[in-house]
């Protein structure tokens, strides 16, 4: 697909990270964009400045897990621009879980996979019949993550669980984009390499009421701050990727109609291999071990 002037991309989460980093560089590439993000006021603030880099921006707070909520978010961009030729599924949630998995609280899960997992099946479902429809090129890009796209974090297997879901669900969508002979593509995206400096660290600020947590948390949220500190008290030096990088790394997959959207690592690599190996061998997962703790 060529980006032009002109085209429609609609991104979600893109507030701030690295969704604002995709909006932003659509718009340099002439796109309007439409800005979607469940924190009006980031989501107000990120409209504003690209606005005031030129862009031509729509911008509405929706909540991805509340269908009815992105089903609007898609009316509203035809009704604006009339087409929507890109499409991010990138809003994304930590889910805040503490302990071993059944110690967990049944509402981590179920607010992870509202926004993680329903929220990009919702703007499938929003989207892709009037993408295709259109008769026009298009592209969509799903949000995963190294953690559970690749391998899952045991520290966080609320979210790694998610995101292998997110995986299976665009190669699914490949799949069928493919058998209908549709002339929209579809990518799978790990941002990365490296750490990333973004809110997700922070998103329990935006967890909905529906989704309480039902008992006090037995240490408070760590913010990326806090954690990258305690890194580097311990001797372990943090490298992160710039989001400008993964907005890039995006541009030039959708140009390419490249489904996987993974940067160079070969700590990616190693990691990809060994678990494929040991589903080859049927041996016991022992890429996991680096991770798994006492």
């Amino acid at each position: 697909m060529e980006l032009q002037a002109g085209q429609v991309a609609v991104v979600t989460g893109a507030a701030s990270g690295v969704g604002l980093a995709m909006a932003r560089r659509f718009a340099a590439e002439g796109l309007k964009v439409v800005l979607a993000d469940v924190e009006e006021t980031a989501l107000d603030k990120a409209a504003a400045d690209l606005r005031a880099e030129g862009a031509e921006v729509h911008a509405r707070v929706v909540d991805v897990g509340e269908r009815r909520q992105v089903l609007e978010l898609a009316e509203s961009a035809y009704e604006t621009y009339g087409a929507v030729n890109v499409l991010c599924n990138n809003a994304g949630v930590g889910s805040g879980a503490e302990g071993r998995m059944w110690e967990h609280e049944p509402n981590d899960w179920k607010w992870a996979f509202s926004v993680n997992v329903w929220g990009v099946f919702h703007g499938i479902q929003a989207f892709l019949p009037h993408m295709i429809k259109s008769g026009q090129p298009g592209h969509v890009v799903n949000t995963s993550s190294g953690d559970g796209g690749i391998a899952p974090l045991p520290t966080a297997s609320v979210y790694a669980v998610t995101k292998a879901a997110v995986v299976t669900m665009t190669e699914s969508l490949y799949a069928h984009l493919r058998a209908e002979h549709a002339r929209v593509g579809a990518s799978v995206l790990f941002p990365g390499p490296h750490m990333l400096r973004t809110g997700l660290w922070e998103s329990h600020r935006n967890r909905p009421e529906r989704y309480a947590k039902e008992r006090p948390r037995k240490t408070p949220y760590r913010t990326l701050d806090q954690w990258e500190r305690a890194m580097r008290a311990a001797g372990k030096e943090v490298d992160f990727t710039p989001v400008e990088e993964v907005a890039e790394l995006v541009v030039e997959g959708i140009r390419a109609d490249r489904f996987w959207l993974l940067p160079p690592s070969e700590r990616s690599d190693a990691q990809i291999r060994a678990r494929a190996q040991s589903m080859l061998d049927r041996t016991n997962p022992s890429y996991l071990e680096s991770f798994i703790l006492d």
